[in-house]
């Protein structure tokens, strides 16, 4: 069985606590429970959350850890030196070090991002990397894996990364059980974006919402303006209009970006040729795609499948 410890501190989002879940019902999943998992804190005893939510934790000890998985927090503020040293000594004995959001600021200031790349919260990338240049923050990543130093996103991509040790340590199918139960993605893909096109089109209508979702879900089909109209309940013209007016973008150039993003995530799960992304997404063939690639990310299709590729192994 493994011992995965969970490290937190007073201010500590609560929110990262879904991690014990993710373990949790990988134990039930499991013929035999896997994990063995720990709350941790400097000195034990309850620790109040930035919510004021009290969690019982156990005192750091000298205990071997396979899995150590740092907490974040909402204001990230210095850490105290016990816990700076209780991560410096833990690494050398972990199978993994990981961080959820701004934890990862808690593994900067222990020297353990040095030469390695990372994520965080994409509120807080831009400030980690200048806190610790000898990191490579890769802001637009759900989680990152180097060598055994694991960081995730904020909020919810910590179920993202603890369903990929689930993956890592007993195999795709256990890792898809587990996600199916905590009915989420199995699983968003470590190079997968942060960010969405559909989150990105805030809109203030129905009717130019139902459209999005019937083009989302149809990207597969030609889409012109006339079906998507079709669907708002209004002439092209008018939903020509209204659609710019409350997105800020194109109907053609929306229908784009909503393509980039499927296609994008299809290449991230690294089962699909770029051939079949392309038709699956609505590019008529694979050098659209190409030219839509380059305009919204600087890259080609191919460079972000063997990104993603390189972070699943």
């Amino acid at each position: 069985m493994k011992r995965v410890g969970v490290v937190i501190f007073p201010g500590f989002q609560i929110l990262d606590m879904v991690a014990v879940s993710v373990f949790e019902v990988a134990n039930r999943t499991l013929p035999e429970p896997g994990y063995d998992v720990h709350i941790l804190s400097e000195q034990g005893g309850q620790v109040s959350s930035s919510a004021h939510v009290r969690v019982d934790s156990e005192a750091f000890d000298d205990k071997i850890y396979d899995t150590l998985l740092v907490t974040g927090a909402m204001d990230v503020s210095p850490s105290s030196s016990g816990l700076l040293e209780f991560l410096r000594a833990s690494v050398t004995r972990s199978q993994r070090t990981a961080s959820i959001c701004t934890g990862a600021f808690i593994l900067g200031e222990a020297g353990l991002l040095d030469g390695r790349r990372s994520t965080t919260h994409w509120h807080s990338a831009r400030d980690l990397q200048r806190r610790f240049p000898r990191t490579r923050v890769e802001e637009d990543r759900i989680f990152v894996v180097d060598g055994e130093i694991w960081t995730s996103a904020g909020m919810t991509a910590c179920i993202d990364l603890c369903i990929a040790m689930i993956e890592r340590d007993h195999g795709a199918d256990v890792s898809r059980q587990v996600a199916k139960t905590l009915i989420v993605h199995h699983r968003r893909a470590g190079g997968q974006s942060q960010f969405s096109t559909l989150m990105d089109l805030e809109t203030r209508s129905d009717r130019i919402q139902d459209a999005l979702t019937y083009a989302r879900n149809n990207l597969h089909k030609p889409l012109n303006v006339e079906q998507l109209a079709e669907v708002a309940h209004l002439s092209p013209r008018q939903f020509s209009r209204t659609f710019r007016s409350e997105t800020g973008q194109s109907p053609a150039k929306a229908i784009e970006n909503l393509r980039v993003d499927a296609a994008r995530t299809l290449l991230e799960e690294a089962r699909h040729s770029i051939d079949v992304v392309a038709m699956q997404t609505g590019f008529a063939d694979t050098e659209r795609m190409r030219r839509a690639f380059l305009r919204a990310f600087g890259h080609p299709p191919q460079a972000i499948k063997r990104a993603a590729r390189a972070a699943a192994n």
